[in-house]
Parts: structure tokens; C-alpha cells; sequence
């Protein structure tokens, strides 16, 4: 079978779906991994073939042509809530957070983001899948240009989804609410925008164009929300990219080994940064008489404004997680899926902080009541804070059993290898060829 998978221009969207792109190509399906040119390294460095589509800096021209409805759409959604109300409180159950009003403005602000990216791949991607004809479109959860190729080629549609599926929460909703609303106020944007490029293909909108025809999950079963559309469990496998092993990550530390990693937040603005430099500084005074050995990725902008490194600590660009947590006695971070999942599979405890990733206020307390760690919220960050769930995380032998008891239930989820001959199947039910 001939299996395409599509994903947003970002490589931590796209690297987790790596692993089961291998186990495809090894089982001798077709492979071919596809983005915008802004993500053409990464897409190449997989190993697996590259089809890349449309114009390059598609995320920056996208950032400086943010239009006067999107600055009106948000000052109308913060008159309902706080910025972070609007951004985050979607994972949220309550009558409060989900309001037709509030659902449909996000709708329609989020749909203008998702258009921002994926029109620019579209036609390139609907031209060379006509000709090549996949049988399965394998697409991460921004990327529906993958549904729109699924639609107008006749393929399979799976969506990929390495977070609590709030964003499928929030949807069903939004629909449940929608019904209820007079014929002149259901507008619906995302099904506008999908439909209309379904419309040029010659079809139409359907709602799989939104969940996929399945959707493959690489959260825990014990943290994942109900769906009524058919699920596939994923072990996560590690991948991060091209990596040399330093040195000092070829030995057993001689002291208890803590990293901290703030992904790729702390090299974009200020409104995706969990730890400010500011902050960063506090921990590491916080945490400067602690005898452990605290490792540190930051970029070189963030290290060169720090005004002192404690002998205790080592800063450094990057690590290959899969390589450096298995050695770690705890891991802090901003709740990004790479270092939730590596601590998970390695059964370390994990102290996540901050409010960057839109699963957070579901995640964290699911971590916290399940023992595999602890979570600062924004208002409570601070050094002290840090310190204190720090020491509790290698003092208190509950967390380690908590994180030992994660760990074990990832490793029951099928590994990329077990899951292809359930995708063949999916992939023949569901084509419409």
C-alpha cells in the first residue's frame, strides 16, 4: 500500500510520527512524508522520501500578515475571557468555557490559523496524490491538508494525535451546540474552509474531514478522552532528529542527574515561553545547594542573558532525550509530548511547569493523581516552588513507583511494527477505491 503522511511545518509535529512511517516502509509499503519546504530538513533527515509543497516560510509569512479579523476575533473572545481562557480553557468541561459564543469565535479564529499553513500545500499535494494515488493519508492533527487530500483522492483518512485529544472535545461541543442555535447562527468555519476545497476537488464536506476516518492516539489509555470515533492506540517511540551523545551522557552520574528542558518554546516569542529568563535564573539560585547534577537545554540567546550558572549545573543547546533520561533521577519541563513521554517510557518522575501545551489542565492533574509527578502552574512559578517539588520527586518514593506504574502501561500500547497490519486493513475498509 502507498501511505502518505502529512504534517504542519513544525518538526516536534512531525517527528513522532517517524517511528511509524519506519514500520511501514520496513513492512514494504510505500512511503512518503510531506510538508511545506520550511520542514524539508527535517522530512529528509527521517530517512524516509520527501514531497514538500508550496511556497517556503510559510510560518512566517503567516505570523506578519495576521489580519485585522484575527486582532478583532481575539479582543472579541478576551471580552468573554482572559487570553488564556481562550486558549486553553476549551479542555474544560464547564457551561462556562463552552459557550456558543465562545466556541464558534475560536472556531473561526483557529480555522484562519489552520488556513494559513495548510492552503499553501493543498493543490500541490492534491496534483502529485492524483497521480501517485495513496492509499492512506496519515495526518498530525493541524495538518488538514491531509484530510483534503484523503477526500478529494479517495483515500483513508487517519489523524495523528500525540496530545489529550481536547481539540475533538471541544469539536463535539461545538456541534452539540450548533444544532441548538437559530438556522442564521450556525456557522460553522472550519466546515466552511474544508468544504470549500472539498467543493474545487469535486466533493463534498464530510466530518471525517475534521477526525479522519480513525484517529491513531499515542496518549495512555488511563489519560485519554472518550471519542465516538474509532481509536488506535500508538506506543510512542522515540525519535528527536539527528544526535551525537556527548561525553558526559556516556557514564552513570555519581550524583542523582536532573535535566531541564524547555523544547522549542524558549527560541520562539515571548507568548510561547514557559520559563522566562527571569524565572530560569531563580531556578537555578533555587536549586544551586541541591547535590545533584542539573542538566539544562536553553538556547545560546537565553544562556548569554543568564548572570550565573551554579557549579551544580551544565547548560547545553540540545540533548537527545531518548539517550539522556533514562539516566535521570527527575525531569523538569513545559509539558511538551517529548519529554512527558520520554520520562514515561524511561519511569522517571517529571515536574511540569508553566501553561505552553493546550492538554495541560487535564494532563497535569491526571500525572499528579497517577503519582508520576507534579505540575506549577503559571501564577505559582518560581524558583522555591521548583525547589520544593524537586525534592519531593527524589525523596519520596511514591513518585518513582507512580512513573514505574506509567511506564508499564505505555509498554502495553502496540509498538509502530504491531500496529501496520491493523492499518491495512483500516486503509481497505475505508478507501473509496
Amino acid at each position: 500500500m502507498r501511505v502518505l503522511i502529512v504534517s504542519w511545518p513544525w518538526r516536534t509535529h512531525f517527528q513522532p510520527m517517524v517511528p511509524l512511517g519506519w514500520a511501514l516502509q520496513a513492512a514494504g509499503h510505500e512511503v512518503r512524508v510531506a510538508s511545506s519546504p520550511d520542514l524539508a530538513e527535517s522530512l529528509t533527515a527521517s530517512g524516509l522520501t520527501a514531497v514538500v509543497a508550496g511556497p517556503g516560510d510559510v510560518l512566517k509569512t503567516m505570523y506578519e500578515q495576521f489580519t485585522e479579523e484575527q486582532v478583532e476575533l481575539v479582543r472579541m473572545l478576551e471580552q468573554l475571557g482572559s487570553r488564556d481562557d481562550f486558549f486553553f480553557d476549551f479542555a474544560s468541561a464547564t457551561k462556562e468555557a463552552l459557550t456558543w459564543d465562545r466556541l464558534r469565535l475560536r472556531t473561526r479564529y483557529f480555522t484562519q490559523i489552520l488556513q494559513g499553513v495548510n492552503d499553501a500545500m493543498v493543490e500541490e499535494l492534491v496534483d502529485y496524490c492524483r497521480w501517485w494515488k495513496p492509499d492512506l493519508v496519515v495526518w498530525e492533527w493541524m495538518s488538514h491538508a491531509g484530510a483534503i487530500v484523503a477526500r478529494a483522492t479517495g483515500a483513508a483518512s487517519a489523524r495523528i494525535r500525540s496530545e489529550i485529544d481536547v481539540d475533538a472535545w471541544s469539536r463535539r461541543a461545538f456541534l452539540r451546540l450548533r444544532k441548538e442555535q437559530a438556522p442564521h447562527r450556525r456557522e460553522d468555519a472550519l466546515a466552511d474552509w474544508l468544504g470549500g476545497w472539498a467543493g474545487k476537488f469535486g466533493t463534498s464536506f464530510s466530518e471525517e474531514m475534521v477526525t479522519g476516518h480513525f484517529t491513531i492516539e499515542h496518549m495512555l489509555e488511563s489519560m485519554r478522552l472518550d471519542s465516538d470515533v474509532p481509536h488506535l492506540p500508538l506506543r510512542y517511540v522515540s525519535y528527536h532528529g539527528p544526535a551525537v551523545i556527548a561525553h558526559w551522557a556516556r557514564r552513570t552520574p555519581k550524583k542523582p542527574r536532573v535535566l531541564a528542558t524547555f523544547g522549542i518554546s524558549q527560541k520562539k516569542g515571548r507568548e510561547y515561553q514557559a520559563v522566562s529568563v527571569r524565572q530560569l535564573q531563580q531556578i537555578l539560585d533555587c536549586l544551586a545547594d541541591l547535590d545533584i547534577e542539573l542538566v539544562v537545554t536553553a538556547p545560546e540567546k537565553v544562556r548569554r542573558n543568564l548572570s550565573r550558572i551554579p557549579s551544580n549545573a551544565m547548560l547545553t543547546e540540545f540533548v537527545p532525550l531518548h539517550a539522556v533520561v533514562p539516566t535521570c533521577s527527575a525531569v523538569i519541563h513545559h509539558g511538551g509530548i517529548p519529554a512527558f513521554m520520554e520520562s514515561i517510557a524511561s519511569g522517571v518522575p517529571q515536574l511540569m511547569v508553566g501553561r505552553v501545551v493546550g492538554d495541560i489542565d487535564l494532563r497535569a492533574p491526571l500525572l499528579e493523581a497517577a503519582r508520576g509527578g507534579l505540575y506549577i502552574p503559571r501564577p505559582h512559578l518560581c524558583g522555591q516552588r521548583v525547589r520544593e517539588c524537586l525534592v519531593r520527586l527524589l525523596e519520596e518514593p511514591a513518585f518513582k513507583e507512580g512513573a514505574q506504574r506509567l511506564r508499564r502501561e505505555q509498554a502495553t500500547q502496540p509498538a509502530p511494527s504491531e500496529l501496520v497490519a491493523e492499518l491495512e486493513k483500516l486503509a481497505a475498509r475505508y478507501r473509496a477505491r
